[in-house]
């Protein structure tokens, strides 16, 4: 939401906009745009009248503003609606989807073809370090977007990314997630289906061959698939692999030959099949090797993924996103290899709808394996879960050190901060995972360090 606000104001809209909790970095952009953001949901809000209302997918039916709406009968769309209607049009949709790596995916994707010179415009959920804002409408024939599978909005319970018309679609993994929405892992894999069923012949469809459920479902598209992977049966791999704390090197295999050697500071397995997806999408779209190795050795990252907040006094905090015990055992296993002669402490915050449910209570227990520190607070907003349906960060603590892990429960954000004061010395890297704010840890660390 906050980027198709950005997008909206550069082409000369007047934007307002209203929002429960409001912090980093998001905020940060929308202030730097000069748009002005209502914290709360008032009806008040939409007084005088908008020309249009945009309405984002976290607005229930019964939130103040939408009843408003709805008695001032004023013109609505949801997001990915207003997506295809100021964005799409006229351009070659370029979707990457998938449970996780869509974030960093896209931003890789969008860079790659920024540094070949065509101009693409793109719309991220993350912000990426080399544009420094999660949006651009560009002049080329391309638009990069990160293609969601949650719900669309309170009056369209469809996932977001069948929307936006895919000519090309990135699909990085399927899992389950967000049990707030969907029974199973099958009901996740409709969606997908659904999404796969309308690329066109023309299209092309980069699936990664290391997901079972992905090679299940692409045996049904009507378009060109190209897989890609750590397995040899993958038509692109990665080969020759070496990381350090300056850069990750790795060989880029085509049909068993090789195509391209290249330097990135990316790693983590999990971003080298990142990186090697937009490898092949930058090949179909005609991109030399030359320039794909360039865009691999220029791109920054993504705020809040593997993001260095600073370091002080030896101790180097990371922030990351990771929310989805995958995305959790991912990112400790490549930060573990990347600093691998440091203590990692991996802090993390249960936050997102499905994290605060028990569905993934014992999964996350298989987690933290890589971390030689597990710090875990008590989740915020508990009260809206069913009290039979809760996760429990006790158990999860009681259950890895059952393990023979070195984890630790905090009731609060601040019983965990003394904690880490306390226990952190030099040469640790202090990994923040969590979707959400985390009470302004990473900077109330900074100054406690």
């Amino acid at each position: 939401m906050a980027s198709l606000a950005g997008m909206l104001k550069a082409k000369g809209y007047a934007i307002t906009g209203s929002d429960k909790n409001i912090y980093p970095p998001m905020s940060d952009l929308l202030h730097s745009l000069e748009i002005p953001i209502f914290e709360g949901y008032l009806p008040d809000h939409l007084h005088p009248a908008p020309d249009l209302v945009i309405v984002g997918n976290v607005v229930p039916r019964e939130n103040p503003e939408a009843l408003e709406l709805g008695r001032l009968q004023l013109p609505y769309l949801s997001f990915p609606q207003a997506i295809g209607h100021f964005a799409l049009k006229g351009k070659q949709s370029i979707v990457v989807s998938g449970t996780h790596g869509k974030t960093t995916t896209s931003s890789m994707a969008a860079w790659a073809l920024e540094t070949a010179g065509m101009d693409p415009g793109f719309m991220i959920g993350g912000i990426p370090l080399n544009f420094k804002k999660n949006f651009k409408s560009g002049t080329g024939r391309h638009f990069v977007i990160e293609g969601d599978e949650y719900d669309t909005a309170f009056f369209d319970k469809g996932p977001k990314f069948l929307h936006y018309a895919p000519w090309a679609t990135i699909l990085t993994s399927i899992e389950f997630d967000h049990a707030d929405i969907y029974r199973d892992l099958d009901h996740v894999a409709q969606s997908f289906r659904k999404l796969i069923g309308i690329i066109p012949p023309d299209g092309i469809l980069i699936a990664n061959g290391d997901d079972k459920t992905i090679l299940s479902e692409i045996e049904m598209a009507g378009c060109r698939v190209e897989t890609y992977g750590f397995s040899d049966k993958n038509r692109w791999r990665p080969a020759d692999i070496m990381v350090d704390e300056r850069a990750t090197r790795v060989t880029i295999m085509k049909d068993g030959k090789r195509y391209l050697t290249l330097v990135t500071p990316v790693y983590g397995q999990h971003n080298i099949s990142n990186l090697l997806s937009t490898i092949v999408l930058g090949h179909r779209l005609g991109i030399s090797p030359e320039l794909l190795v360039k865009s691999a050795k220029t791109f920054r990252g993504v705020k809040r993924r593997q993001e260095i907040v600073g370091e002080k006094n030896g101790i180097l905090i990371l922030d990351d996103f990771a929310h989805h015990p995958t995305a959790v055992r991912e990112t400790i296993g490549a930060v573990r290899e990347k600093y691998r002669d440091r203590r990692i402490m991996a802090i993390f915050e249960p936050r997102s709808n499905s994290s605060r449910r028990n569905i993934f209570q014992d999964t996350y227990a298989q987690s933290f394996d890589m971390a030689h520190v597990v710090m875990i607070p008590e989740p915020s907003l508990m009260e809206k879960i069913d009290e039979a349906e809760r996760f429990s960060s006790r158990k999860l603590v009681s259950d890895l050190q059952k393990r023979s892990l070195s984890a630790f429960y905090f009731e609060t954000t601040d019983n965990l901060l003394d904690a880490i004061a306390t226990t952190a010395k030099r040469g640790d890297v202090l990994l923040i995972m969590s979707n959400g704010g985390f009470d302004n840890i990473h900077q109330r660390l900074m100054k406690i360090l």
